[in-house]
């Protein structure tokens, strides 16, 4: 439910300019909107025709790659962040000044932690700003403690496993790649750790996650790093249902293929479906597409399998008619659909946060083959914490063979210890439901920080927390 707006408080929700980045902001103006809070996306020129969202106002910036985004650099991060902060801090500003002469100036700007300059330009206006981290709890805490020289990198064998406040004990195939190998991802670890540069500076600091999830976690950064927990920015329709028609995100940069993905699970029984998606990001060598594309046959499950059109060469010449009657391989679908499908029985993911939140929200079980980045801590904590899955394991050459993955299926679709399993990931569907309906721990936080924001808008300045 939707309250009425009482006052002229704005809100400038600004994500980095990714789909991974895109949909968690672009939910959480969502929620902002349906407690009567003014939100408007603030997204790049390229990414905006891409929005579709209503109730939610929005706005173009620049990043200097207007006509095709990220794709124009030729994969350059160095030089898209440095165009972002000169080109987005122009036009940013002038956004802004373009709404302090309507009824509606803004109030707060709640920002990607991706682009830090935001932050600053915020303050140059006297506005209020707020972080926002779109990776877990856990990663922060690591990324945070790097920053502050409380974690060396890159971690020694001899220092292994890591242990950090709050966290279980982390070995070599649990740390984020650019932990235990900087060398090889200078620009993205410097990218990470310019999340923490200013943030002494924010009046508020979000993180995507929920406290039945990341409560340790929370207590072990508190002093460090005084987050709160706002999660999962997933669509209210799979979650609370109190904000009407809220069944997507609102923002694709792809074209969903999801009527012929629904229609082929019509035919299926409940819990029998392996789905199987990498997100859209990563990149699988071809000998590991082999060995799942084959691990797949061998277990004989039914499974829809979602390929970006550039790695489906990779597949085993003829694959596709050697598996047509148990198995759909397409480039895209909607992935909310899908999990929330009855036939769903078993996520194969790369473990990227949001396909992580997404399976926690509707209780779908794992099979995690983490590929890079955060997504190795991701895939611990759903093997070992939250229980609701399994990570086969890898080769010297990091490649998970057709015998574990088919051992990995097994476990999680068969047997006692799918049935444990099926009842963790049941459990914490119903805490992300609480969390985010009203009452539960991120809709308070939410419901504060837009109170706060209304008094400051009558008083001036902030209300204590």
């Amino acid at each position: 439910m939707v309250q009425q707006r009482h006052n002229n408080v704005h809100v400038f929700v600004l994500p980095y300019p990714a789909q991974g980045h895109i949909n968690p902001l672009l939910q959480f103006a969502k929620r902002l909107a349906s407690k009567g809070v003014k939100a408007t996306l603030v997204t790049t020129h390229y990414t905006v025709k891409s929005i579709t969202a209503p109730g939610i106002n929005v706005e173009a910036i620049s990043d200097g790659f207007d006509d095709a985004g990220f794709a124009q650099t030729n994969n350059n991060i160095q030089l898209f962040l440095a165009s972002s902060k000169t080109n987005g801090s122009r036009t940013l500003s002038q956004l802004i000044e373009k709404y302090e002469q309507t009824n509606y100036p803004v109030t707060c700007i709640v920002y990607d932690a991706f682009f830090p300059w935001v932050l600053d330009v915020a303050k140059q206006h006297g506005i209020y700003g707020a972080t926002f981290f779109t990776n877990s709890a856990a990663v922060c805490s690591i990324m945070c403690r790097i920053h502050h020289g409380l974690i060396e990198i890159p971690v020694k064998t001899e220092h292994l496993p890591l242990v950090v406040p709050g966290l279980p004990p982390f070995n070599s195939r649990d740390l984020p790649s650019m932990v235990r190998f900087p060398e090889s991802y200078p620009a993205y670890m410097t990218m990470k750790l310019s999340q923490f540069s200013n943030l002494n500076k924010a009046d508020w600091m979000f993180i995507n996650t929920f406290e039945a999830i990341e409560s340790e976690v929370k207590k072990g950064f508190t002093g460090l790093f005084p987050a709160k927990f706002i999660g999962p920015m997933v669509p209210s329709a799979y979650l609370d249902g109190r904000i009407k028609g809220d069944k997507g995100y609102g923002a694709s940069l792809w074209k969903p293929l999801s009527e012929e993905c629904s229609d082929w699970l019509e035919a299926k029984a409940p819990q029998s479906v392996v789905y199987i998606s990498f997100g859209s990001m990563a990149s699988l060598t071809a000998e590991q597409i082999e060995e799942l594309a084959w691990g797949l046959k061998e277990s004989e499950v039914s499974f829809l399998w979602v390929l970006r059109e550039c790695e489906q060469s990779k597949l085993p010449c003829g694959y596709r008619d050697l598996v047509q009657d148990k198995g759909l391989i397409v480039t895209w679908c909607n992935q909310l659909e899908l999990l929330a499908h009855e036939a769903i029985g078993c996520f194969v993911t790369h473990c990227g946060w949001n396909s992580t939140l997404e399976s926690l929200s509707l209780g779908v079980p794992v099979v995690c083959l983490p590929q890079w980045t955060d997504q190795l801590p991701d895939a611990k904590f759903l093997e070992e914490v939250w229980e609701v899955g399994v990570r086969p394991k890898e080769d010297d050459k990091g490649v998970v063979r057709k015998q574990e993955f088919v051992k990995g299926l097994k476990d999680v679709m068969e047997g006692e210890r799918s049935h444990q399993i099926r009842r963790n990931a049941t459990k914490w569907k119903k805490l992300a439901r609480e969390a985010v309906d009203e009452g539960g721990s991120s809709d308070d936080i939410i419901t504060d920080f837009v109170n706060r924001l209304m008094n400051a808008d009558q008083n001036g300045k902030l209300s204590s927390s």
